[in-house]
């Protein structure tokens, strides 16, 4: 990608109208009866939102942060690099229509396993890929499946992606939420000038998670 379209997808992604980035952020979501949280750090969130609202079995997802040290973060605080959080997507699913081990193995397709650094254009901490376990067994899960792709040969580089026992998860701003519903334009401008889908298909072959 060149320097220029890179400068655009940033500008894109960081640049929002004053009157959403004044409105405030909601109490956090919990999983409802029946149902299971799964948390992912895939890069910008509105992209990993728009991926696993595709998928059969999720009943909601949500943009926040996690992963940081500070207390009820900000867009701002997250991106300045200062508060030590990552832009995450809390996907709440229906175990009886979609197990974790396959969230998990969707979640690798929407990513760049060997990128540590960021994901596609977005660069920095807030934006490293990360995986955030609920609990023993999902550990388990994503330990294991982490392990399989490795041994795989499939990636010609080291998974790094860290898996981390899931602290606390900040919803983000209501701006954020469902934005590639909200500013379709917007949100498809930025996806296809950060190099996202284009660099998936590098790794996975063609994407399915346009």
């Amino acid at each position: 990608m060149s320097a220029l379209l890179r400068l655009a997808a940033l500008a894109l992604c960081l640049v929002l109208p004053g009157s959403l980035a004044a409105q405030t952020a909601p109490p956090q979501p919990e999983a409802r009866p029946g149902l299971a949280i799964a948390t992912f750090a895939g890069g910008c969130f509105w992209c990993t939102e728009s991926d696993f609202d595709k998928v059969d079995g999720v009943f909601m997802t949500t943009s926040g942060y996690i992963g940081g040290h500070t207390k009820n973060p900000t867009y701002k605080d997250v991106t300045s690099g200062t508060s030590g959080h990552t832009e995450a997507v809390q996907v709440t699913f229906d175990p009886a229509k979609v197990s974790y081990d396959k969230l998990v193995e969707y979640f690798w397709r929407t990513i760049d396993p060997t990128d540590r650094e960021g994901q596609f254009c977005d660069r920095g901490n807030s934006y490293r890929p990360e995986i955030f376990v609920h609990g023993d067994e999902q550990k388990r899960i994503a330990e294991a499946s982490k392990a399989a792709l490795e041994k795989s040969g499939r990636l010609k580089k080291p998974v790094v992606v860290a898996i981390t026992a899931a602290p606390t998860f900040t919803r983000a701003e209501d701006y954020h939420q469902d934005f590639y519903k909200k500013s379709t334009a917007h949100y498809q401008r930025y996806r296809a000038g950060c190099g996202r889908d284009a660099r998936l298909e590098e790794l996975w072959g063609k994407a399915k998670t346009q």
